[in-house]
């Protein structure tokens, strides 16, 4: 006959000192409660926003900005809705920032890869020449700008602001690129080319495919930066059905038939395309942030 054992009980005091410790830890704790402080100070302009945009102007007047809606009062976003046809607005940065990041993308994949694989002669000076581009500040370049769009015929089109961001962030793109193309794998590259592939199907088929975290970050960061905007597009986009949503809430500012709520309104709806995509893409963020961490 055997006797098993019964299986020994863990109590409190004999928990690990590894876990007692960790839940313990002061240091934790208060780093844990400076991220809530942070977090809190950041998302509660965004509640107030969200609050008084469906909260009406007789609900504003008597409680202020801080104080609850008695009833949900959509009229102020239907109104600015309207008012500024922000359905078009909404495309025109879409279908820009879209754009731009796509070509942005693939304008600093082709140029990392001549600077960074291919190291072309004076590759040093391209990439000092990229860096000062990344430094220039806008206003530089406006009346440049500005007079080419207009001998070209493209001033006042979206074509003009596609063209000038999609230059902007490639100039950003591949100088990031062009660190990364550099460490690339040699062994990669040694085996596409026993294999036969030329530098253009080495590429698309190999080295694409391996920096794509990177470039996911790329695409979504040129997307965000475009949608955001604000300068450029102002000066460039001056027909109401070509401005973007920026511009469109930018211009509004001084409008004295705009309430609090309205304004409110307008600025919800403003920044929410741009934080749904920020969302969607937080897991390409997420690992593009960590592929380098991982062989």
């Amino acid at each position: 006959m055997t006797v098993t054992a019964a299986p020994a009980i863990m109590t409190d005091q004999e928990e690990p000192p590894r876990k007692a410790a960790k839940r313990r830890n002061p240091v934790r704790f208060g780093i844990l409660t400076a991220l809530l402080i942070l977090l809190l100070l950041v998302v509660a302009p965004l509640l107030v926003v969200a609050v008084n945009a469906v909260k009406s102007p007789a609900d504003y007047a008597g409680g202020g900005p801080l104080s609850l809606p008695t009833h949900l009062y959509w009229d102020g976003i239907v109104n600015f809705w309207n008012r500024v046809d922000f359905g078009t607005k909404l495309w025109n940065s879409f279908i820009t920032s879209f754009t731009v990041a796509v070509l942005g993308v693939l304008l600093s994949i082709l140029n990392a890869y001549a600077l960074g694989i291919g190291r072309v002669k004076g590759r040093i000076w391209f990439l000092v020449f990229f860096l000062v581009a990344n430094l220039l500040p806008q206003e530089v370049l406006v009346y440049p700008l500005y007079f080419l769009s207009k001998e070209v015929g493209i001033y006042d089109n979206l074509i003009s602001i596609v063209i000038i961001f999609t230059v902007i962030q490639a100039a950003f793109g591949t100088y990031l690129l062009t660190s990364v193309y550099t460490e690339f794998p040699v062994e990669l590259l040694d085996a596409a080319a026993v294999d036969g592939a030329g530098k253009w199907r080495t590429l698309w088929r190999i080295v694409v495919p391996v920096s794509m975290p990177t470039l996911g970050v790329l695409f979504t960061f040129f997307f965000i930066w475009t949608w955001n905007e604000f300068f450029l597009p102002l000066v460039f986009l001056i027909s109401n059905d070509k401005q973007t949503v920026p511009v469109a809430l930018g211009v509004l500012q001084g409008d004295r038939l705009m309430d609090a709520t309205t304004t409110s309104a307008s600025a919800l709806i403003g920044i929410l395309p741009a934080m749904l995509f920020f969302l969607i893409f937080q897991r390409t963020l997420t690992r593009g942030i960590t592929a380098g961490a991982i062989k």
